[in-house]
This record gives structure tokens, C-alpha cells and sequence, in this order.
């Protein structure tokens, strides 16, 4: 039988089973779905209705999406680590009592951040430095076990890393969300499955600038603007990227909304470089043979 189904903790297993017994399935993103989102008369047995009519209309109106091969998707629940979110909530505390903690590396914020915690506060935020502690033992453990993997089980994982600003975390969390490079015919469909692609809303002669869909997974999407933000920074390499971000900020008289375009817009485009260098396997060139020329004439 053909079978649709929404995308949730059971659709993995449950659209893998019914694979293996020979049935079609079809996985649904309901997030695509607003005759089930925004249903007035929402109920299971009208969603189920709804998915069936949609799979015999079209299956590509249900949004389908693939789910990882259950190998990689163990290996990227390892990647996943709540070591900033405790930093994060220690800062939030002393925040909401007008305290403010210094910057500092997340292997070092317990020992800098000790003494700058006001008294009161202490009795409740020494716990959660000492568990913060122990993950930085770990981490140095976690960072070497990303490394064999990177170097036994994923050794294209070098390819990606190519380019600076992209280390061995970003590429491994890459390559296990997206699954399979073969997974997209067009290497700039990536910007759209991860959700860095601007919202539309056309209408007749109206265009309005939206904010991006923010689709796909998370993770992945805050490590390559993450990577974006150091490319566009102060210490980012000379690249056909940084200088299109150079300029997009330019173009907007360096304003902090101009900024955060810029850096959304190198994100999707490092998602893009990233994938084709996968899929082709080539050595990276920060520059373009144009860009050398003229850096040459130039100098």
C-alpha cells in the first residue's frame, strides 16, 4: 500500500517497518501542511484524511522528508552536548540580578567566572559550575573521539575542513544531518532544507524582505552562521565569501541589521560550498583565479 504518515518520534522505526514489509511511505512535514496546522476542526481522523487525500493527489504536496540512516543518526546524538546551555542559564541568573559575568571560553568559565558571582547567588549556581567542570574534562575526550571518527569513519569530513573556519565539530554535524551527499541533484537546494532561505510573500507588485524560514535542523543552522560570523569577524581569511559579506555589510552603511543579513547570507552560502566540495571531492580555493589576478596586478 501507498501510506503517509507525520514526521515524529515514532515515524522513524514505524516508516522503516513498513519499508522492509513492502509498503510506499511517505513522510510528511506537517510545519508544510496548513490544512492540518491551521485546521479550525483538527482532530486525528481528519488529519489522517487529509494525508491520505493529499499522498493520492500528489505525494509532493505533503512536503516529504527522509529520515538519517539510523547509524548516523546515533552519531550525531553524541555530537549534540548541553555544555553551553549551562553556561547560558549561569549567565542568565546573574543577569536577572543586575550582575554581569566577563566573557570568557566555555573550557574556562568556571574558573573565571568564580569569583565575579555575587554571594547571594553562590549556594545555587556552584552546583551547575562543578557539572560544567566535569563536561570540560570530558569534552577533551568528546573533541578526540570527534576526531577518529572524523579520520576512520567519515575521512571525507577533510574536505569540508578545507576551509578555515570550519573544524572538524561543523563538518562531522554537516555531514550526518544531510546524510547523503547525493541526497540533493543541485548543491544550492542546501540553503533551503536548512532553512537559511528568506521567507516570500510576493504579491502582485509588493515584495517585502521576510526574515528566513528557519526549516530544517537547528543545530546545523546555528553552526554555520556561527562559522559565518568568524569568516565576516576580524580574524576571518581572505575568501571569495568573507569579501561577499565585506560588502553586503558595506552596502548597508555597516548597521547591525546589515550585518546580520550579511552573515545569514555567507551561512547559506558556506552550506552551498560545503556541499559541492563533498559531492566533488576538490580542493578549496579561497579565492578565485580572478580575484589572485587582480590581488597580483594589484600588489
Amino acid at each position: 500500500m501507498d501510506i503517509a504518515m507525520e514526521v515524529g518520534a515514532h515515524s522513524r522505526w514505524a516508516s522503516d517497518l513498513l519499508g522492509r514489509c513492502g509498503h510506499k511511505v511517505v513522510v510528511a512535514d506537517p510545519r508544510q501542511l496548513g490544512l492540518i496546522t491551521k485546521n479550525d476542526a483538527k482532530s486525528d481522523k481528519q488529519d489522517a484524511r487529509t494525508l491520505a487525500q493529499l499522498l493520492r493527489a500528489d505525494p509532493r504536496l505533503l512536503s516529504p522528508i527522509e529520515h538519517r540512516a539510523e547509524k548516523l543518526q546515533t552519531d550525531l546524538t553524541v555530537i549534540r552536548e548541553t555544555r553551553t546551555r549551562l553556561v547560558t542559564s549561569v549567565r542568565g541568573v546573574v543577569k536577572a540580578t543586575g550582575g554581569r559575568l566577563p566573557s570568557s571560553e566555555t573550557s574556562s568559565f568556571p574558573q573565571q567566572v568564580s569569583d565575579p558571582i555575587p554571594e547571594p547567588l553562590r549556594p545555587a549556581v556552584a552546583p551547575v559550575l562543578e557539572v560544567i567542570d566535569r563536561l570540560n574534562e570530558a569534552t577533551y575526550e568528546y573533541d578526540c573521539l570527534l576526531e577518529h571518527w572524523a579520520g576512520t569513519r567519515y575521512p571525507e569530513s577533510s574536505r569540508l575542513t578545507q576551509i578555515q573556519g570550519v573544524g572538524t565539530l561543523t563538518a562531522l554535524t554537516f555531514m550526518l544531518t544531510v546524510g547523503d551527499k547525493a541526497r540533493f541533484s543541485r548543491t544550492r537546494d542546501i540553503g533551503a532544507y536548512l532553512g537559511l532561505r528568506p521567507r516570500l510573500g510576493q504579491s502582485g507588485d509588493n515584495e517585502p524582505q521576510l526574515r528566513i524560514t528557519q526549516a530544517g535542523d537547528g543545530l546545523l543552522r546555528k553552526t554555520l552562521v556561527e562559522c559565518a560570523q568568524y569568516m565576516v569577524g576580524p580574524f576571518g581569511q581572505d575568501s571569495d565569501l568573507r569579501r561577499w559579506g565585506l560588502k553586503m555589510i558595506e552596502a548597508g552603511n555597516g548597521s547591525k541589521r546589515a550585518r546580520q543579513r550579511a552573515v545569514v547570507g555567507v551561512a547559506r552560502r558556506l552550506a552551498v560550498l560545503l556541499m559541492s566540495l563533498w559531492k566533488s571531492g576538490q580542493t578549496y580555493a579561497p579565492l578565485s583565479r580572478a580575484q589572485e589576478s587582480r590581488a597580483e596586478v594589484a600588489a
